[in-house]
């Protein structure tokens, strides 16, 4: 099983750190966000990992290589001035996912979510083409985006009691983007939409740590929390 990181975002809400270093590779603890991932990711088992970039992509190849650091294989996935973005990203990354259901992880977040339950999901023989990871509301945005009932993701919670956030953490069926064309401009949630109106989408809460790193503030705020929880392998 593959995994994919999506890595291509501006960040502008990061700006001016930004500017200069793409947003996966603004560090916390001492570590790049997206060198979290890939530890993670390798102590999970998993060997193939496909980033996409486009904002100063070539720093994030020049950082990461080809993976042997981490006990990885990385293939790069361009994208053009601008990106294309998650849905349009990963589209045109199907080539190198290959025909095996993939996860797939936004670069600009933290979370202790046990990967290896992708693999798990992926076995399952069902009519789901996707599986979201979903956590509890943060403050920047209460209102969530979807509700989750006995396991499937329903779209008529949104912005009600009980509704909750994709935690930009999914697994996901190539044939989920089948009808987008490679070099698209798309995002996620319209693909989203109208998987959940034909049941082909389930999910899970998860009720461990969780932060959508989007602004300078929540960025320092991880680094505190991690960087005092060095000592404690178990918290990280």
């Amino acid at each position: 099983m593959k995994a994919m990181i999506l890595a291509a975002g501006r960040g502008e809400r990061l700006r001016p750190l930004t500017d200069t270093t793409p947003k996966p590779l603004l560090c916390v603890a001492g570590k790049a966000l997206i060198v979290w991932h890939l530890e993670r990711l390798a102590a999970a088992g998993w060997r193939e990992v496909i980033i996409n970039h486009a904002h100063l992509g070539q720093q994030i190849e020049a950082a990461l290589g080809d993976g042997s650091t981490f006990g990885l294989h990385i293939v790069y996935s361009p994208e053009p001035v601008g990106a294309l973005e998650t849905a349009g990203g990963i589209a045109a990354a199907l080539p190198l996912l290959g025909e095996q259901p993939f996860l797939a992880v936004n670069g600009d977040i933290w979370c202790d979510w046990n990967l290896s339950r992708a693999r798990r999901l992926a076995q399952a023989h069902d009519q789901r083409l996707a599986h979201l990871v979903l956590v509890d509301n943060p403050p920047h945005h209460p209102g969530g985006d979807f509700g989750l009932q006995a396991g499937r993701v329903c779209s008529a919670l949104a912005g009600r009691s009980g509704a909750l956030t994709y935690a930009g953490i999914g697994v996901f069926w190539p044939a989920f983007f089948a009808e987008v064309t490679r070099g698209t401009v798309m995002k996620l949630r319209p693909l989203l939409d109208a998987g959940i109106a034909r049941g082909i989408v389930s999910g899970e809460r998860h009720d461990g740590r969780w932060v959508d790193v989007g602004t300078p503030e929540r960025l320092a705020e991880l680094d505190r929390e991690l960087a005092q929880a060095h000592a404690s392998p178990a918290l990280l």
